[in-house]
């Protein structure tokens, strides 16, 4: 592939990959102001992100045939279609009840592109390159949580929360365009693929009976389950604990999103020298001592800013290895059925992800130990699944 289209194609996929991180951090630095100006308490406006969570789940799930049956790019444009629409009337909500509704509708349609994103990735690239293009890929997805905070506070500091939805939605429509211009087909249509609800099951079921499929998957989600964790638990101890500004907690939530990136990227010189099960294995390994560390420091009655600050950058940081090489490695066995395979992956990581929210909330106890204990539990899963892979594949 010639290198020019190969950076443009990326970046396209990078971004469709994108639209979640997106659609969530964008508009939470607006929740105070959505609560009074659509008379709801912020536990309802909280809903709006759970819905978003339930739309994600199974939205990806509904995509995976889909994208078998029809190819990419059409199921990918509807769902992008739908986002727009969703995005367009999440801004002229008039009531709470209704912007919950409308975002799980975002869920849906954005969720396309998350799905083929990765079907299409291993579509196009030898099997031996797509733990790589995962890598280049987390380069364009890692910048996400690091400016939509701060595009979603600019736009309350010159509008309001709605024109934060019309950006989603002209993220959308660009996204739309360049599906349309510039992403070529990469799957032809194949009727064999059955729609019929009894035949989906049995290709999931039979997927998910795929032994290095199903380890891989568990590896990669639970480690992906840790930052949801930290994304839970850390606006209360970095905030109320350690007493940070709101404006330091978004600059410590951006260096640590650069510590993903840079671990993501760091792992295309590693792949140069190591397979990516080897990587996977050793990545796990400092996780899991990060995730002990994290958890005996949080006993202190001062749990110590440094060590806290330090293991959970470095904890982000092999997350950054882990993640693009045990998603590269559960879909090496599909050359048929990589959308399906796709969409357990996506379905799967949100419900690791969303466990691992919920224990932080049920646990917490005015400390940081539900976030650090959370993030170990995490990580020692994840090395556990690995542990039972023998062969060194690449």
């Amino acid at each position: 592939m010639i290198k020019a289209k190969k950076q443009t194609l990326i970046l396209i996929l990078g971004a469709l990959a994108a639209i979640g991180p997106f659609s969530i951090d964008m508009y939470l630095p607006a929740f105070s102001v959505i609560s009074k100006d659509l008379d709801a308490d912020i536990a309802k406006v909280g809903l709006t992100l759970s819905s978003f969570f339930i739309g994600i789940s199974l939205g990806q799930l509904i995509y995976g045939p889909i994208l078998d049956r029809f190819g990419r790019k059409i199921p990918l444009q509807i769902g992008l279609i739908i986002y727009v629409i969703a995005c367009v009337s999440s801004a002229l909500s008039g009531s709470i009840e209704w912007l919950i509704t409308q975002r799980f509708l975002m869920a849906l349609g954005g969720c396309a592109g998350m799905v083929a994103t990765r079907a299409i990735i291993r579509d196009i690239f030898p099997v031996t390159e797509i733990a790589k293009i995962f890598s280049m890929l987390m380069l364009v997805m890692g910048i996400a949580p690091i400016i939509a905070p701060t595009v979603g506070g600019w736009v309350l500091t010159f509008s309001n929360w709605r024109v934060i939805f019309y950006i989603l939605a002209t993220f959308g429509f660009l996204l739309l365009l360049l599906v349309q211009f510039f992403l070529p087909e990469s799957k032809i249509t194949d009727k064999s693929v059955s729609l019929n609800p009894k035949a989906i099951f049995e290709s999931y079921i039979k997927v998910f009976k795929i032994r290095k499929f199903l380890l891989f998957t568990i590896a990669g989600g639970t480690g992906m389950a840790a930052m949801f964790a930290y994304i839970a638990g850390s606006p209360f101890v970095l905030m109320k604990m350690f007493h940070f500004s709101e404006a330091e907690y978004g600059m410590l939530f951006g260096l640590n999103a650069f510590g993903f990136i840079l671990g993501s990227q760091l792992n295309r010189v590693f792949l140069k020298h190591f397979s990516s099960l080897q990587i996977s294995k050793i990545a796990t390994i400092v996780i899991v001592f990060l995730g002990a560390t994290l958890t005996v420091n949080s006993f202190f009655p001062q749990p110590n800013v440094f060590i806290m600050l330090a293991s959970i950058f470095m904890f982000l940081l092999n997350l950054g290895l882990l993640a693009p090489n045990t998603s590269a490695l559960a879909l090496e066995p599909f050359s048929q059925n990589a959308g399906i395979a796709s969409a357990l992956i996506g379905t799967l990581q949100m419900i690791f992800g969303a466990l691992a929210s919920v224990a932080v909330s049920t646990f917490h106890n005015q400390t940081s130990l539900p976030m650090a204990l959370t993030m170990g539990v995490c990580g020692l899963f994840s090395f556990i699944s690995l542990t039972f892979i023998k062969n060194n594949p690449r």
